[in-house]
């Protein structure tokens, strides 16, 4: 999720903020599904009142630690990403907690991409697969919805919000999950990320 104002609502990036009783953290939550209906999903939203925005253009570099690998848990471990959207590049850093889709998140908007590309490199992360994509997104009661068209991966349904780091990231799945459900649309449900999701579908057969 991500951090311009036309995408999401109001919220905390870059997420730690200083206080008496010391540093408040949040996460982000996420569920993902496989979308095989995109029409049907687009009636169920208008019937709430709900309208999917214009396509906005992401391109996402994903980084992590050379002494981690595909396969091993992403549990507790830091992932980078770079994203450019409209002329504009977002630094993020996310990790894991209770599984992949509930994560720890630091973000904040850089001037120069290919100048934060190495500033990364040098802080020790390495480039793993590039994720490019069109996302439409709806808001509603704090969460954000985003239809993602992926590159090589195809089309997923992806609902996200935020909460504090003291919440239950799973029970917030949960809850979302439910959420998903009720449009009444075929959906298939998936745990991965999208640079697993992307890796997977360039790799031979």
């Amino acid at each position: 999720m991500s951090g311009f104002p036309k995408e999401v609502p109001a919220r905390l990036h870059a997420t730690e903020v200083s206080g008496d009783t010391g540093a408040a953290r949040v996460q982000e939550i996420e569920v993902k599904y496989r979308l095989f209906d995109l029409p049907g999903l687009e009636r169920a939203l208008v019937e709430r009142g709900l309208v999917l925005s214009a396509p906005i253009f992401q391109d996402d570099q994903a980084y992590a630690h050379p002494d981690w690998a595909y396969g091993q848990s992403k549990i507790g471990v830091p992932f980078a990403r770079l994203r450019t959207q409209d002329g504009r590049h977002l630094f993020t850093v996310k990790t894991p907690l209770a599984n992949e889709l509930a994560c720890l998140e630091h973000e904040s908007e850089v001037a120069d991409r290919d100048q934060m590309h190495q500033a990364i490199l040098q802080m020790g992360f390495q480039p793993t697969v590039r994720i490019v994509k069109t996302r439409r997104t709806a808001h509603v009661a704090g969460m954000a919805l985003c239809v993602d068209e992926v590159e090589h991966a195809g089309q997923f349904l992806e609902i996200e919000k935020v909460l504090d780091t003291n919440e239950s990231g799973t029970a917030a799945q949960e809850h979302l999950d439910t959420f998903a459900r009720s449009f009444g649309v075929a959906l298939e449900r998936t745990t991965d990320t999208y640079d697993s999701l992307v890796r997977a579908a360039l790799a031979p057969a």
